[in-house]
């Protein structure tokens, strides 16, 4: 099993919630050809919207991928993004990066924002363990 982190606007997040799917890189195929089934899978919003300037940087949702299937579907005209399905964890709050920043395998190199430009990621399982943990740990906070 490996776990993965998807670089995503929050309101694009709220679509994935929704629909139970994971998308990425504008739509591509080839990234979610790497997943699997039972693969853990992070999203990561730096931004409020693709072409905003709200600042969100937080992960904002947590799930497992559960389907074996990439296909199409089409969100407008023109555009027939790739997906693949999510069970996201419902009981998962939004955690800031910069609250568990020191305690991440991710953050560790000194240009570690880097790598979140390709918009998928393969992160560790203690990294998604962590993840997981502070953001079940927000929901019930909030309850």
């Amino acid at each position: 099993m490996r776990s993965w982190l998807g670089v995503v606007s929050a309101d694009h997040v709220q679509i994935a919630l929704r629909e139970s799917v994971v998308q990425v890189c504008h739509g591509k195929r080839a990234p979610l050809a790497r997943m699997r089934t039972g693969d853990g899978f992070v999203y990561y919003s730096p931004k409020q919207s693709m072409d905003g300037d709200v600042l969100v940087r937080q992960f904002t949702a947590v799930g497992r991928v559960t389907g074996e299937d990439i296909y199409q579907v089409e969100m407008f005209p023109g555009f027939i993004p790739f997906r693949r399905d999510v069970t996201w964890q419902e009981e998962a709050a939004p955690v800031g990066i910069a609250t568990l920043k020191s305690a991440l395998d991710l953050t560790r190199p000194r240009n570690w924002g880097h790598q979140l430009r390709f918009g998928l990621v393969e992160i560790t399982l203690d990294d998604f363990q962590t993840i997981s943990d502070a953001m079940r740990w927000a929901f019930r906070a909030r309850a």
